[in-house]
């Protein structure tokens, strides 16, 4: 039986994760009936092309949305506290990328291969999680559900197209400009990217963490079912211009067998493990763009203790990272 098709509306049409859920739809033959595109502000009307049909973009109203359906929003945190409620209200169900609803209890933070289960009896608005946080669990919960999880330690390599077009531009034409010789300021980013690393993402606290860290240590314990899990998170900025990269520390409860973890993880639903360092063969992100699967390598077992696994994941943080995982939560919706 075909599947239904539904009413599809998508919020910051114009922004990187938003053109890539309105493609993404289309590669996954998403059942739409009608699909309708705004911008977050007031920019005028424009049009894009999906599939040889013009679209227009216009600005977002809420009485614009049209009959209860889908309605992703990628428009940022202010816009979704102030919008995803009523939008809600109006009985659509939002899938929102930004950081404003991800750990509030009455909201489901979903990764589809990792907690399809807590979307049951979602409230009509559901939180897409942090693109350096869906790909980790990724990978830490079929282990975690063999062995048991006890400790995370994560250092993130972050690309720019994290913060945005404006970010991945500003890498561009700042890496441009050293080799000429010249130094621009930088706008995106607080310090200067090109030839770079920077190791902040988002603001500090008042124990010296940042927002982004901060993030994948509570999301990660949300979506695990573990508040008690102990997360350690370093995020830097990386002169990358797309795909996330991460090398992970994990304890187990139990002692962890090598072999065994390659099965656990072959058999993972959308993990790929690429793991043979001898042969030059380990994820890395300028493989990784416009692909579904988190990779996963350079797997080593802690030579000091028998329950610590030592790790290197990398993923697309524009597709599995965001727009993607809405997609696949869109999917599968009760």
């Amino acid at each position: 039986m075909a599947a239904t098709k539904k009413c599809v509306s998508i919020v910051g049409a114009t922004g990187l994760v938003g053109s890539e859920v309105a493609r993404i739809l289309h590669l996954r033959a998403f059942p739409i009936r009608d699909l309708r595109l705004f911008s977050s502000g007031r920019t005028r009307e424009r049009e894009t092309t999906i599939t040889g049909r013009a679209f227009p973009i216009v600005p977002f109203a809420l009485e614009a949305l049209g009959e209860p359906g889908i309605c992703f929003l990628a428009a940022g945190g202010d816009f979704a506290r102030r919008y995803a409620r009523q939008i809600a209200a109006r009985g659509h169900v939002v899938i929102d990328n930004s950081s404003a609803f991800r750990m509030a209890d009455d909201v489901p933070l979903v990764v589809p291969e990792v907690n399809p289960r807590h979307l049951v009896g979602h409230k009509g608005l559901v939180a897409n999680p942090n693109c350096s946080t869906i790909q980790m669990v990724m990978v830490l919960s079929p282990l975690a559900r063999r062995w048991g999880l006890k400790k995370v330690v994560v250092s993130t390599y972050q690309a720019v197209a994290g913060a945005g077009l404006a970010a991945a531009g500003e890498l561009a034409t700042h890496s441009q400009a050293r080799l000429d010789g010249r130094d621009l300021p930088p706008r995106a980013f607080l310090d200067r990217i090109a030839f770079n690393v920077i190791p902040r993402i988002d603001a500090f606290d008042g124990d010296g963490w940042t927002g982004e860290e901060r993030k994948m240590m509570n999301e990660t314990r949300k979506i695990l079912d573990d508040r008690s899990l102990s997360v350690i998170a370093t995020t830097v900025r990386v002169p990358v211009f797309r795909g996330h990269s991460e090398s992970v520390y994990a304890q187990f409860e139990r002692d962890i067998d090598l072999s065994e973890v390659r099965l656990v993880l072959e058999g993972a639903a959308g993990v790929e493990v690429v793991d043979d360092p001898a042969a030059g063969k380990y994820p890395m992100p300028v493989d990784c763009a416009g692909k579904e699967q988190t990779f996963v390598g350079r797997l080593r077992l802690d030579p000091d203790f028998s329950r610590g696994l030592c790790m290197w994941i990398v993923s697309d943080n524009v597709w599995k990272g965001a727009a993607l995982n809405a997609v696949q939560i869109a999917e599968i919706l009760p």
